[in-house]
């Protein structure tokens, strides 16, 4: 396996992961070439608006089907999106109860992703910005439920503001495994959410490293650093991301990029650097 693993909730996890986000026709092709190159751990979601699962399923079979991998190589992660997530192509009754609406999204993951368990079950979101309603909580029992059942080893929540993880964690009796949030540097790498996470054996997801901090990752004390060490940008924050304790996510387009990228784990930031980047909120 390319990169390192990490234990979570005693099970071993990726270090990586490969985001299938927006890549519509590509989708498949780009997950066939990240598991070429490497990639253990591919993050999807049963929201079409954003994703095509199926397409990530045949990638996944088709590397399967070549003997290159077997299933227990993989680190499959999907999602359960609530309603006003979603467009119009559904993965569930809209009718129904939101643990229904659990249970046949899931299902509708394991046909997709053509196994019969996934690695991790995240909520892609509380349904608002704010606290958490019945409809997170029956969410959340319906997912435990699926953990307890083997059909999700791992669960999780993405999108998440530390007072919503705080509530989750005291009240949930299966803990979440991982938070999965946009990481931004004027927050200090979400420094307050992801502290919380380190305190409580959560491991932290980083997802939009380079694209929601593009000004930050090109002031010139970052680029120096870069050019010391003979990296890319990228390299370099996502091997910050690895040191600080993250769990990054790339969805890189470019098959050359998700070799360099896999390259993070070739080299170590000094604690001057890390520091420098730390600060890089401008």
């Amino acid at each position: 396996m390319a990169g390192l693993v990490r234990t979570v909730q005693g099970i071993s996890v990726p270090s990586f992961f490969y985001g299938t986000a927006w890549k519509e026709e590509r989708t498949e092709e780009l997950t066939r070439a990240a598991l070429a190159v490497g990639f253990r751990a591919i993050d999807t979601a049963n929201q079409r608006r954003h994703y095509v699962e199926a397409a990530v399923g045949n990638a996944v079979a088709a590397t399967l089907e070549d003997r290159r991998l077997k299933r227990e190589d993989l680190f499959l992660q999907t999602k359960f999106t609530f309603l006003d997530g979603q467009d119009h192509r559904l993965p569930y009754d809209p009718r129904a109860d939101v643990a229904t609406q659990v249970q046949q999204s899931l299902e509708s993951s394991l046909a997709h992703l053509k196994t019969g368990y996934v690695d991790s079950l995240i909520l892609h979101g509380p349904s608002r910005a704010r606290g958490l309603t019945d409809a997170d909580w029956q969410a959340w029992r319906a997912m435990q439920e699926e953990q307890w059942a083997g059909r999700a080893r791992l669960i999780g929540v993405s999108n998440i503001s530390l007072e919503q993880l705080t509530a989750l964690y005291e009240e949930a009796a299966a803990k979440p495994a991982f938070v999965q949030n946009r990481c931004f540097a004027h927050t200090g790498w979400d420094g307050a959410v992801r502290a919380f996470c380190d305190q409580h054996g959560i491991a932290y997801q980083g997802f939009s490293l380079l694209t929601a901090n593009v000004r930050q990752i090109q002031r010139p004390e970052v680029e120096q650093i870069a050019r010391r060490l003979g990296r890319t940008l990228p390299q370099v924050i996502f091997r910050y991301a690895l040191q600080v304790g993250m769990i990054p996510l790339t969805g890189t387009t470019d098959e050359t990029h998700m070799r360099e990228d896999l390259g993070c784990f070739d080299f170590e930031l000094s604690a001057d650097d890390l520091a420098t980047i730390t600060s890089s909120t401008a």
